[in-house]
C-alpha cells in the first residue's frame, strides 16, 4: 500500500511522522474522510471545502484545492482501488514542544486510501443499537464541533460508553441537554410524521451526508424540522436513523431501552 506524505507517494512502511509533530503531541490539526465508488470520490469538492473551513477555524494553512484533489486520486490509483475509504489529515507539523503554533514550520499532509470494508448487511436489515451518552458534546465556545479536528477525545469517551453498553454508536447531548449528534454521525428521527434532525445551533458537525438527506427531503416534499430537541422527543419517535460518509444511511432499531421499527 502507498501513502501520500507531504509531497510524494511512499510505501506505507516508509510513511513516518515525527514524534515532535504537533498533531501527535497536541491533536493540532484537521482531517476529512471520504468514500470512492467505482474510483470516483463522492462529494470530493464539498469535503475539501469543509477541510478548508476546519483549517480556517484554527488558522492552519493547508494545500491548494487542486493539489488536494490530485493527491487523493494519485493515492487511489497507486493502490489500485475502486471502492475505497480515503482520509486526508493535515497537522500543524513538526516543532519544539510547546503550544505556540509558530513553533512549527511546514504542515504535515497525509492521504491514506484503502479498500472499503462494508458494514454487515444485518445492520441495514435489522437496525443498530444506540445509547444516550453521559459525555456531553464540546461547547461551541470552547471547541466548535464544526472543526473536524484531530483532537477527538470528546467523541472517544462517548464511544467508550457505547462499547461498554453493547451499542454501535452513542448520541451526545450538548451542555443544555439538547440532542446534538453521534460520535461520528448525524441523527435523524421521525416524530408525528415530521423528519427531525438537530439544528447546527445545537453544536454539531454539519455532515456532508446530512446535507444530502436534507436536500432530498425538501426536494421530495417531506416535512422537515431542523430544531432543538430533547431526549424525550427522540424516545417518542417512530423511526430513527443516522448518517455519515461510510455508513451512508444507517437504520436504528433501539436507543437505550426504546425500540423502533425499521423504515
Amino acid at each position: 500500500m502507498y501513502v501520500f506524505l507531504n509531497d510524494m507517494l511512499v510505501p506505507e512502511p516508509e510513511a513516518r511522522v515525527s514524534v515532535y509533530d504537533h498533531g501527535f503531541l497536541y491533536g493540532d490539526g484537521v482531517y476529512e474522510t471520504m468514500r470512492a465508488y467505482g474510483g470516483i470520490v463522492f462529494m470530493l469538492d464539498e469535503h475539501i471545502g469543509r477541510l478548508g473551513r476546519s483549517a480556517g477555524f484554527i488558522k492552519l494553512n493547508i494545500p491548494e484545492r487542486d493539489f488536494i484533489r490530485a493527491t487523493v486520486y494519485k493515492t487511489i490509483a497507486a493502490n489500485k482501488l475502486s471502492d475505497a475509504y480515503i482520509r486526508i489529515t493535515v497537522s500543524r507539523g513538526k516543532g519544539p514542544v510547546g503550544l505556540d503554533p509558530e513553533l512549527c514550520g511546514e504542515t504535515t499532509y497525509v492521504v491514506i486510501a484503502r479498500e472499503f470494508s462494508p458494514y454487515p448487511k444485518s445492520y441495514y436489515r435489522d437496525g443498530t443499537k444506540l445509547i444516550l451518552a453521559k459525555t456531553r458534546r464540546n461547547l461551541i465556545g470552547a471547541i466548535n464541533p464544526k472543526i473536524k479536528s484531530l483532537n477527538f477525545l470528546n467523541n472517544i469517551l462517548a464511544r467508550i460508553e457505547a462499547k461498554e453498553r453493547g451499542a454501535h454508536e452513542a448520541i451526545m447531548l450538548n451542555a443544555e441537554g439538547l440532542i446534538a449528534e453521534g460520535t461520528v454521525s448525524n441523527l435523524f428521527f421521525v416524530r408525528e410524521g415530521v423528519l427531525c434532525t438537530p439544528s447546527e445551533e445545537t453544536g454539531i458537525l454539519d455532515g456532508i451526508t446530512r446535507g444530502i438527506i436534507i436536500s432530498l427531503a425538501k426536494r421530495n416534499g417531506i416535512d422537515l424540522e431542523e430544531g432543538m430537541f430533547r431526549p424525550a422527543d427522540l424516545l417518542s419517535a417512530t423511526e430513527v436513523f443516522f448518517t455519515n460518509t461510510t455508513s451512508e444511511v444507517m437504520p436504528v432499531s433501539r436507543v437505550d431501552d426504546v425500540k423502533y421499527g425499521i423504515g
